[in-house]
């Protein structure tokens, strides 16, 4: 007893009160003419690819895609998304750019150096579509098609690529008292004025990493249980995704654009998480509805693989030819086939000469009256025939 008391008491001390911000954000690669800075950030940003293109090969292979086209495709889709989530970013969170209120003050050479932060994952997704339509067009496969098959692992994409928020020590909530608050450096220029030193703060970015895992498996069983086509996943995605970026959003204190609607003064990504949400649902609703739905295939119309038709030999060869005439004896006729060379049998069919008539009896009158009329009748049979 006085054991389990003991461990009791350690089990506090063992678990950690918040969660540290890491002191390692980078490393320099030296070169001849300085050094190159890889940031945390950014490798975040790279696994998170990694591992949604890894999830979305296999399950677009699944589909039937051709071989490779997934490569296709996303070398478009990924430039494009990782331009269009920067420029989300500047528009939603102008100051730093612009200065306040667009006076000037701001800093324009800040706007492409992403490795300090700042992707908007609105942006990404709106022009990394355009990138993956390009593709898709080049390839011969639907957009519809590939986009149901790549939304998991774009979760997934996203659940990794957050940690480096962690890195950066930015986009945090407001202060908590949580057990798993996050610490922030007093010195970082993201550690709000006025707030005072050694105050925790919510790791949204955890929160949102979380909620983007447990998106992955649902959207997995869903579709494994539903089949969906036509872009109902991918809506479906952006259900779910946008569901939990409001409670997420509202909880953040950086600095971002607040718009008043409907007399509810919010931030930009808040209202842009909402429209999303009632849009996704509308169209997952409407291709709901259509009929076919699951049976789609991943190609263009007019754009699918040529079937190849097989040819088939169809062999009318026999084994055995009986002889009709029941005058030759089966040894003679056995004596008439030579050996086939090409898979069939010759058949020598006996004239009317007397040589050919088998031994026995000289037939009587009657049967050679009938000999005689059926070669009257029929002619003379050829010497050789082939039944193929």
């Amino acid at each position: 007893m006085q054991t389990l008391l003991q461990a009791a008491t350690l089990v506090p001390a063992l678990v950690p009160a918040s969660i540290p911000s890491p002191d390692w954000s980078g490393f320099d690669i030296p070169l001849p003419w300085g050094t190159l800075r890889i940031h945390a950030y950014a490798l975040c940003i790279l696994a998170g690819i990694v591992v949604g293109l890894w999830l979305t090969s296999v399950r677009w292979a699944k589909r039937g895609a051709p071989e490779g086209s997934v490569w296709d495709i996303v070398v478009w889709a990924i430039p494009f998304g990782i331009i269009g989530g920067r420029l989300y970013h500047v528009v939603s969170s102008p100051d730093a750019y612009f200065g306040p209120g667009f006076d000037g003050t701001g800093d324009l050479s800040l706007i492409p150096q992403i490795q300090r932060g700042g992707l908007g994952i609105w942006g990404a997704v709106v022009l990394g579509a355009l990138g993956a339509w390009i593709g898709c067009r080049r390839s011969g496969v639907k957009l519809s098609a590939f986009v149901d098959a790549a939304a998991p692992g774009l979760l997934l994409a996203q659940a990794v690529g957050r940690w480096g928020n962690w890195f950066n020590q930015e986009l945090f909530g407001g202060p908590t008292d949580l057990p798993w608050g996050l610490q922030i450096d007093a010195d970082n220029p993201n550690f709000p004025a006025g707030t005072p030193a050694g105050t925790l703060f919510h790791p949204t970015f955890l929160y949102e990493s979380l909620w983007n895992l447990a998106g992955v498996v649902i959207l997995l069983a869903l579709d494994r249980r539903f089949n969906f086509r036509r872009g109902r996943l991918f809506w479906l995605y952006a259900m779910y995704y946008t569901l939990g970026r409001v409670w997420i959003e509202a909880m953040r204190i950086d600095d971002a654009e607040q718009i008043a609607l409907f007399g509810i003064t919010t931030r930009l990504n808040v209202w842009t998480s909402i429209f999303v949400f009632l849009a996704a649902l509308a169209a997952f609703i409407l291709l709901g509805l259509k009929k076919g739905n699951g049976q789609d295939s991943v190609y263009l119309p007019g754009r699918e693989p040529a079937k190849e038709e097989g040819t088939k030999a169809i062999a009318t060869e026999t084994d055995e030819v009986r002889d009709p005439d029941p005058a030759v004896s089966d040894s003679e006729s056995r004596d008439n086939l030579p050996d086939n060379q090409s898979g069939s049998r010759r058949v020598s069919v006996p004239t009317e000469d007397a040589s050919a008539a088998p031994a026995g009896p000289t037939p009587g009158p009657d049967a050679t009256a009938a000999g005689k009329s059926g070669s009257t009748a029929t002619g003379t049979a050829p010497e050789a025939g082939t039944t193929r």
